[in-house]
């Protein structure tokens, strides 16, 4: 970091430092979680709170970036899987470099992967990692979880992805969105096609995350993981205004393809997942 980066660094709050930096190298939205949240809230075992997994976190910085809506339209493809790849090195490269400015000025710090699972196959039997982003990203104040589990923003609805930074630095946090964004239309149950989303009668399905792994793992088998359909048909979100939303064109996507492959309304999608994987029957 040169004179001019430390001056600027010492004249600025930590919390405005932070989200400079985090901007600089990509993140399109970030959040700032006191580690006191996961004990207020109790949303997950304690097994799962920042505590345990560093003990020496005060603060949980939550960067995101965003999905393309046209690529995600296209799954499962090569498209989409490229696409998710590329986020996931994005968005560790921002944590490594986040974590090692915050060592550089004397705060403990380290980050949790995007993902942190080895295989596909290993949430086939057990579905579940050693923390979740989702939780973070809702107690930094970054959006509200969906009835499909994922985390709503504002800006891109579930089509973002996260990564977490741990910090001994005592931040500011943000505060948590009061509204729900999800407006429980229905289509990422209608439209998934493992149909993993059941109605409870609760604003959160229940959700047979193993039929959900399962898939991807055929998925990944084709060199078409991940899914992402649950995320892609979603409605909220302000990159819809760009783009719109295909209700009609992702409810009868998979009828419309079993009847037809050739539809020439999916033509756009089909010619993107004719090419560079392996041939995958249905959707």
């Amino acid at each position: 970091m040169d004179c001019i980066n430390c001056d600027m660094w010492s004249e600025m709050s930590l919390k405005r430092r932070i989200t400079s930096e985090a901007k600089a190298a990509g993140a399109a939205v970030i959040g700032f979680a006191p580690v006191a949240r996961w004990e207020e809230y109790r949303e997950t075992p304690p097994l799962f709170y920042p505590c345990n997994v560093y003990p020496f976190a005060k603060t949980v910085i939550v960067m995101g970036i965003p999905v393309p809506i046209p690529m995600l339209d296209t799954t499962p493809s090569i498209v989409y899987s490229e696409l998710y790849n590329t986020t996931n090195r994005l968005l560790d490269e921002m944590a490594y470099r986040m974590t090692q400015m915050l060592n550089e000025h004397n705060h403990q710090a380290a980050f949790f992967p995007r993902d942190a699972y080895g295989d596909i196959t290993i949430l086939t039997e057990t579905p579940q990692v050693a923390f979740s982003h989702v939780l973070a990203a809702k107690y930094a104040g970054l959006g509200t979880i969906g009835y499909n589990h994922t985390l709503l923003t504002p800006e891109f609805g579930p089509r973002v992805r996260f990564v977490s930074v741990f910090t001994d630095a005592e931040i500011e946090p943000d505060p948590m969105l009061e509204k729900e964004l999800c407006i429980h239309c229905g289509m990422c149950e209608r439209c998934c096609p493992t149909q993993a989303f059941y109605n409870i009668g609760k604003p959160i399905a229940y959700m047979d995350k193993h039929r959900c792994a399962r898939y991807h793992k055929r998925l990944r088998e084709h060199y078409r993981y991940p899914c992402g359909v649950c995320i892609k048909v979603c409605p909220v979100g302000n990159d819809r205004k760009l783009y719109g939303v295909n209700t009609n064109k992702y409810l009868n996507e998979r009828q419309a393809l079993k009847e037809n492959p050739q539809d020439p309304k999916y033509a756009d999608w089909q010619h993107i997942r004719d090419y560079g994987s392996k041939p995958l029957t249905g959707i």
